[in-house]
């Protein structure tokens, strides 16, 4: 086992990583050492999840028909070199700036497609004007250091692939992201946090390394003046 991760399969199960733009599937060693996409199940096997009693359609609608061919988790990943896998977190938030919605799991497959990019999360947050803001936590991969043509960079990267509409409002560079031992990214922390609510994080418990939030709240009152009662 790896820290971090879910492991490698297990016999029989096959699992396949996707690009959430093309749905092209992703085969090892491709596009770098650590892989970012959409995780699916090319074959089925005893006692899968196969309907919604009542609602079969929804069944299909959800699982069947996003990506053609593959039973789709829902759920976004990353897959080491060594095959070893780790879910980054639900994939099926869409976010909505000034009437136009686009699914978080777009944002960062554009933003982990530059090179110095380790890792990313979208959040949306209220905003005044749009109704929602878009604020993209990033994490650099080691060797490269946050300058602001960085953050311009990353910022129209999204301009370019997915849409002016969607350009980040903030991109923030972070040490790490709250995980839980699992690795699973804890977004209602992050939501909470550029939001303005730092105070109400509630069970903070589960995370791998609970001391990494009190450097993306100072991070995110720096660099978005968003500051909370408690911070």
């Amino acid at each position: 086992m790896k820290p971090g991760h879910c492991g490698v399969p297990f016999f029989g199960v096959e699992p396949v990583l996707l690009d959430p733009q093309t749905g092209k599937e992703l085969l090892p060693g491709e596009g770098g050492e650590t892989q970012h996409g959409v995780l699916c199940i090319r074959k089925p096997w005893p006692g899968m999840f196969r309907t919604v009693r009542g609602d079969h359609e929804r069944y299909m609608a959800t699982y069947l028909r996003p990506y053609k061919g593959f039973y789709f988790t829902g759920d976004g990943a990353t897959r080491d070199a060594d095959g070893y896998f780790c879910i980054t977190g639900r994939v099926d938030d869409v976010l909505n700036p000034s009437g136009h919605r686009v699914g978080s799991a777009e944002l960062e497959a554009a933003v982990n497609a530059h090179p110095a990019v380790a890792e990313s999360a979208t959040i949306g947050f209220p905003h005044d004007i749009k109704g929602e803001g878009i604020a993209i936590y990033v994490i650099l991969k080691d060797g490269h250091a946050e300058t602001p043509e960085l953050v311009a960079a990353l910022k129209q990267r999204v301009r370019t692939t997915v849409g002016a509409f969607a350009a980040p409002d903030h991109v923030l560079i972070v040490p790490g992201l709250p995980k839980t031992r699992s690795g699973k990214i804890m977004r209602r922390v992050l939501r909470k946090i550029i939001a303005g609510e730092a105070d109400q994080l509630g069970d903070t418990s589960t995370l791998a390394d609970p001391a990494v939030v009190g450097l993306i709240i100072a991070k995110v009152a720096a660099v978005a003046g968003v500051t909370s009662p408690s911070a």
